[in-house]
């Protein structure tokens, strides 16, 4: 909570030096595909590969055409598998434990020079809300939905990014996502495994491609 709250913080004083132009907004749609694992969760662990899309906003922040804000809100796909290298034919390599949400990231976008052709950086909040959990093929029982398996409700990530823009129109983007809040807060399984009663942190990679309309 307490990182949360100086985000926000840090987010709000950034922004009240800034010059928010929102008759100028530009919108979009943005689509990509997540590479997602969650650490001290299920075991055995692996990625879970999964889908992103939805829309954007790009608002201008001051004169110069170089910074913006851009929230988005996205189907998000995320959560892990059990396909562990090392756990080939054992019990669980064929789980899925995927979280999909309705995700709200909240970018500073700043792109490197004016030209209309460049690359930029992002980084910003990301509110996650949780859509639906489906679990199947769990190593244990403790990791079913109905038992200590269910995710949290809501999800809070810092995310950043770098991509490059083509006219400030078509734009690809490698952002990745670190998770602060803990995804499954009643799983702990300490007898089993010490690593249960740790938080567990989803982490996101994923490669965006976004159109931003004229």
């Amino acid at each position: 909570m307490k990182k949360i709250l100086l985000l926000a913080a840090v987010a709000s004083s950034a922004l009240s030096f800034a010059q928010i132009d929102l008759s100028s907004t530009r919108f979009g749609l943005t689509v990509g595909g997540n590479y997602s694992r969650v650490k001290n969760a299920h075991n055995p662990s692996g990625p879970r590969f999964a889908f992103q899309g939805g829309v954007l906003a790009l608002i201008p922040l001051g004169g110069a055409d170089q910074f913006y804000l851009q929230p988005e809100v996205t189907y998000y796909g995320a959560g892990e598998s059990g396909k562990d290298k090392d756990a080939k034919g054992i019990k669980g390599y064929d789980a899925v434990y995927a979280n999909n949400y309705i995700s709200v990231p909240v970018y500073f976008k700043g792109y490197f020079s004016e030209a209309e052709s460049e690359f930029f950086g992002m980084v910003g909040p990301r509110f996650n809300f949780l859509l639906n959990q489906k679990v199947k093929n769990e190593s244990r029982e403790i990791y079913k939905l109905d038992q200590q398996g269910k995710a949290s409700s809501f999800n809070f990530a810092v995310g950043l990014g770098i991509g490059y823009s083509y006219k400030r129109q078509l734009e690809l983007a490698l952002k990745y996502d670190l998770g602060l809040t803990n995804t499954y807060p009643d799983l702990d399984e300490s007898k089993l495994d010490a690593n249960s009663k740790k938080r567990k942190s989803e982490q996101v990679l994923s490669l965006t491609l976004s159109y931003i309309f004229e």
